[in-house]
């Protein structure tokens, strides 16, 4: 069967993540096509227009007008997101709104509203649900190899004496805006479930501005289960992007590879705590030769999910749900807001 007209994009905000990141991904698709482009420097937008014929505009109201624009990018600063967004919803396009979603719940519950109101998709860009480490990490937990998890520590960590407009909080600034949303779905797709905030930080390390360059937040799921994330730019030597710990073993991964070591429990036998007074000289615990199995893996996911836009284009033209809810978005937002109360900074 043949494919639909491809639907026309519109991208508000053309800088790093619209312009490196939306048009690099947007431009070999076929179901999609670059009909117009907006940024307050307007060189940005004719560039565009030479490249993909996309009508160039400085205002984004003048681009929500257009009738050839179906879907709309909203790639601007994060103070701007949910304000842009609630207008495109009202101007009939459905909308990918960049990470965060918004700046507070509070504003994500007026982007929901516009979003029954007008019948269109929301899509927020938690594109990093699609990387192959994630999912690779996933499936690994999902055979069972590793037993029960009860513990996943998650680690971005860099040093960075960062300056530029996402060091500042007046236009959302910030490591729990800028990383937090991607690391926080992360764990919450583990934890399976309305998480605790168990334990947050938030502080400037190395960066300028008056905005944090250091989060740290333990989240406790309904089982038990922690996930320790650790978000910095004050990080000198830093720490695997994946510890996974289970009943049977563990896994590390750097993003490119795994090292699991793991126990098959049909090669062991139940171990029984002894009550009695061990005999002299029995040192602590006891001795046992157990027949480890250690392993490395390529990162990579066994079956693989849809790229980003082919779930955004099968939600839009096959009705398909999109994997990213606004459910677990809305999640993401209150673990932000609570692990920002619970700091103070």
């Amino acid at each position: 069967m043949a494919r639909e007209e491809p639907i026309g994009v519109g991208i508000i905000g053309l800088g790093r993540a619209g312009r490196e990141m939306h048009v690099r991904e947007l431009a070999p698709l076929k179901g999609f096509r670059i009909a117009a482009g907006c940024d307050a420097l307007e060189e940005r937008p004719r560039k565009l227009a030479s490249e993909f014929g996309a009508k160039p505009y400085s205002k984004h109201t003048d681009l929500l007008k257009d009738r050839d624009v179906e879907l709309v990018v909203v790639a601007t600063r994060q103070d701007t997101h949910a304000r842009i967004a609630v207008e495109a919803l009202r101007a009939g396009k459905h909308v990918i709104v960049e990470k965060p979603l918004a700046c507070s719940l509070a504003e994500l519950d007026t982007m929901l509203a516009a979003v029954r109101e007008s019948g269109k998709l929301l899509f927020p860009r938690h594109n990093r649900r699609w990387d192959a480490d994630f999912q690779h990490v996933r499936e690994v937990i999902a055979s069972g190899v590793l037993g029960e998890v009860f513990y996943i520590r998650l680690c971005r960590h860099a040093y960075s004496r960062r300056r530029d407009w996402q060091t500042l909080r007046r236009f959302g600034g910030g490591q729990l805006n800028n990383w937090g949303p991607h690391i926080i779905d992360h764990a919450l797709q583990f934890l399976g479930g309305q998480p605790q905030v168990a334990l947050s930080e938030l502080r400037r390390v190395a960066a300028a501005g008056d905005a944090e360059d250091h989060v740290k937040v333990v989240l406790r799921g309904p089982t038990g289960m922690l996930v320790d994330m650790e978000i910095s730019g004050g990080v000198a030597l830093g720490e695997p992007d994946y510890r996974v710990m289970g009943t049977l073993g563990a896994l590390v991964c750097d993003g490119k590879e795994s090292r699991l070591k793991y126990l098959d429990p049909r090669e062991i036998q139940p171990v029984v705590a002894d009550p009695n007074t061990p005999d002299e000289g029995a040192g602590f615990g006891r001795e046992e030769a157990l027949p480890w199995h250690e392993e490395t893996r390529p990162a990579q996911p066994v079956s693989p999910m849809p790229s980003f836009y082919e779930c955004v284009y099968q939600a839009i033209r096959e009705g398909k749900p999109f994997p990213v809810t606004l459910d677990d978005a809305r999640n993401v937002m209150w673990v932000m807001e609570r692990a920002r109360e619970m700091s103070a900074f």
